[in-house]
């Protein structure tokens, strides 16, 4: 159905007593079926951010009649929004705030903001997550040197110590949660412990289980942060633990479609180390059960039974010689990027594929070559990716004009831009944009065959089929557009990989 015979549907349906659009979904105040959402820092100087609501249909920020000048989430005052979590099959999204570290709820269907994460505390970080439930809120605060569990029902938190932890990765189903540390090798994960074994520990008749780096409350705890070990050794209690599992400088995990596989980065050169790779690691429930492996591998010998040789104790590690600091799995294949150091010492960008089935890069062709050539980044930064209609993929950096491309202009003459198109179906870059500012955030406008994006501070509309521009002057805002989503996506997966 298109946007515009959504819109007849779901007057024709208001008027006979219903307010649904499409999925059951309640058409929202703006009577707009095809929401872009845009989180705008320093709008005016009385105030520090805000949500606006474009139509995506239109590419207008008024509604289709003109009666309404514009549209906004109200009740939203978050301090510099750079992140919106989207979550369009719950009808809500999450927006970080860098400058107070708020974190406001955002329910789709009122148009309105829904509350902000409590038990935060302090400042956390732009590495936050909120599960589908809507219970939990996981977030790191490299500052204070922890990992914040809280629960947004009994608005109880915890505080797990972990020294410069920056970084958090959370499978979809909120059921699996890793930790990152800055310049380190290691890998943690959380796991929940069960009442009865609270009561236990707070008893003293039985010792806090192996590997677990801290549990809270101490006394009795009720969640415990391990770090990533291979199971060699089982203890008196029946808990397996065993050889701290080493990457070179992990900076992130991505996830299966079923979450139960993650994707480790190893960042490598990027971040001072020796070889980017993506490591495999099954993940076990977050609950924590009597005799449970502490470590979240199976042993080497299953691992070579999965991943032949290169299944060890370490893991399936792939090399990936380009880089390796953000991915997004589709189906079988996974595209990574990342940033190589080239010979004159700049960075350049390069997106590689590797193929889920056999765990190994896939071959370069003259017709499909692996990797290729795209949009220069910073080294170790977290690139923004999506996927789009027409079989693309958008990739965002930022600091592009520090790259390889900027500074070799009579080689690179594609442009230097940081905004890449790649086909997914031809495996080739159609499109690599002229620079226009950093790109921060990218939303795929499904079934209307475009794309809009935070570019230099400003919003930006693009063609899915060509990459061309689409007119974009009536959606430009006032203060600094940061990031965007389409928040009538028909699915979670709407969301850029962060």
């Amino acid at each position: 159905m298109s946007a515009a015979a959504a819109l007849v549907a779901a007057a024709a349906l208001a008027g006979c007593g219903s307010s649904t659009y499409f999925a059951g979904r309640s058409l929202p105040p703006s009577g707009i079926a095809n929401r872009v959402m845009i989180a705008i820092q320093n709008p005016s100087a009385y105030t520090k951010g805000a949500l606006e609501i474009v139509d995506a249909y239109y590419d207008i920020r008024s509604s289709y009649d003109s009666k309404t000048a514009s549209f906004s989430i109200s009740g939203f005052g978050g301090g510099l929004p750079v992140t919106i979590q989207n979550m369009p099959e719950e009808q809500m999204g999450a927006v970080y705030g860098s400058s107070d570290g708020s974190f406001t709820f955002v329910n789709y269907a009122t148009e309105a903001t829904s509350g902000t994460a409590a038990g935060l505390g302090s400042l956390t970080s732009s590495s936050i997550f909120l599960t589908r439930s809507e219970q939990w809120v996981f977030a790191a605060n490299q500052v204070s040197h922890y990992l914040t569990v809280a629960n947004q029902v009994t608005d109880v938190s915890y505080n797990l110590g972990l020294p410069d932890i920056y970084r958090i990765s959370v499978n979809p189903g909120g059921s699996a949660v890793l930790a990152f540390q800055q310049n380190t090798n290691y890998v943690y994960y959380l796991r929940q412990l069960s009442s009865a074994q609270s009561i236990a520990y707070a008893s003293g008749s039985s010792s806090w289980p192996k590997a677990a780096i801290d549990c809270e409350p101490q006394t009795g705890p009720l969640w415990c942060l391990f770090q990533a070990q291979s199971p060699d050794h089982l203890d008196s209690t029946g808990n397996y633990y065993g050889t701290p599992l080493v990457f070179d400088h992990p900076s992130k995990a991505v996830f299966s479609s079923d979450g139960s596989t993650a994707y480790v980065l190893s960042c490598g050169p990027e971040c001072s180390g020796n070889n980017s790779s993506v490591s495999l690691l099954p993940v076990a429930p977050m609950i924590f059960t009597q005799g449970q492996q502490s470590g979240l591998l199976p042993t080497a010998t299953a691992l070579s039974a999965t991943c032949g040789a290169s299944g060890t104790s370490n893991g399936c590690t792939i090399s990936v010689p380009n880089g390796a600091s953000n991915a997004l799995v589709s189906g079988t294949t996974m595209y990574v990027v990342g940033q190589k150091q080239m010979p004159d010492g700049y960075w350049g960008g390069y997106l590689t594929r590797l193929n889920l089935s056999t765990n190994t890069v896939i071959a370069s062709t003259s017709s499909s070559p692996n990797p290729v050539s795209i949009s220069d980044g910073t080294p170790g930064a977290t690139s923004r990716m999506i996927q789009a209609d027409d079989n693309t993929l958008w990739i965002g950096m930022t600091k592009c004009t520090n790259g390889e491309r900027y500074n070799n202009p009579a080689t690179y003459t594609s442009g230097y831009g940081c905004l890449t198109m790649f086909n997914t179906s031809t495996n080739t870059v159609t499109m690599l944009e002229p620079y226009i500012g950093d790109a921060t955030g990218i939303a795929a406008v499904t079934g209307l065959h475009k794309i809009y994006t935070a570019e230099g501070g400003q919003v930006y509309i693009y063609s899915t089929v060509n990459g061309n521009s689409i007119d974009n002057q009536y959606v430009t805002v006032t203060g600094t557009a940061y990031d965007v989503a389409y928040i009538d996506a028909t699915t979670d997966a709407n969301n850029t990989v962060y």
